[in-house]
């Protein structure tokens, strides 16, 4: 098992009880999340920029 630092934009027009859901499902497709955090809001392009650790395993 390795793990990586990843970068990810989640769009932030959808839903914003959904917004956990979304930046998990984005997440998954890298690895397993450890931990991820918001570290951006882009207001007029309506993003999110969220930094996490996952794990990448065979």
């Amino acid at each position: 098992m390795t793990t990586h630092f990843i970068t990810a934009e989640v769009d932030l027009k959808e839903n914003p009880l959904t917004f956990k859901k979304e930046v998990e499902t984005k997440l998954n497709e890298e690895g397993n999340p450890l931990r991820w955090a918001v570290t951006k809001v882009d207001k007029e392009g309506e993003k999110a920029h969220v930094e996490a650790i996952v794990t990448k395993g065979k």
